[in-house]
């Protein structure tokens, strides 16, 4: 199957928005909290044509929601900090969840080009890569202090520990698939 074909099927997004397809990876010896009941996943928006939701629509609704009982199964938060973690978790994912949107748009553009890539589009790849690793940083770094101010500092490390084992799941996962880059037959300059 090809990187495109791959990444608009339902495995390829559950393991882009999960990081995981055989189930959810657990990062603590206590697993006897449960996900949180409150601040359930937003339904899927229907199909235009159908009424339905989409499977793809299902596939990502389901993926989140797995993504977001990890986080829970794993924070051992108190009811208290739960009530201020939720919305707030929500808030963090909803602005990731647009970077990892750009991040798949740029991987579909490379898949188009990478057995005939000019020293144009490689640097056009690669500065789009860097941009989406740093406006995930950004993202991070502007949640640092609102997720401590609702949650002890031993918790936020907790939370960012999980967050960023549950992305680099997703990113060994996607650097096994992407192909490395290959030079354009016609010859160019560096």
């Amino acid at each position: 199957m090809k990187l495109a074909q791959y990444l608009t099927s339902s495995a390829g997004i559950a393991i882009l928005v999960c990081g995981v397809a055989g189930g959810a990876p657990a990062f603590a010896q206590d697993q006897s909290a449960s996900p949180p009941a409150a601040s359930p996943v937003t339904p899927p928006a229907a199909a235009p044509d159908s009424g339905a939701p989409s499977q793809k629509q299902l596939d990502i609704a389901a993926a989140r929601a797995e993504r977001k009982a990890v986080v829970g199964q794993n924070m051992s938060l108190t009811d208290d900090e739960s009530k201020a973690f939720w919305p707030l978790y929500d808030e963090y994912e909803g602005k990731m969840d647009k970077i990892e949107d750009r991040h798949v748009r740029e991987i579909k553009e490379f898949a188009r080009h990478f057995q005939n890539l000019t020293n144009t589009d490689a640097r056009k790849k690669l500065n789009e890569v860097m941009a989406i690793a740093q406006a995930r940083l950004n993202v991070q770094v502007e949640y640092i202090p609102k997720f401590r101010a609702i949650v002890s500092d031993v918790k936020v490390t907790r939370f960012f520990q999980i967050d960023n084992k549950l992305r680099a799941l997703v990113q060994c996962q996607i650097a096994q698939m992407v192909p490395l880059a290959e030079p354009s037959t016609a010859s160019e300059s560096p």
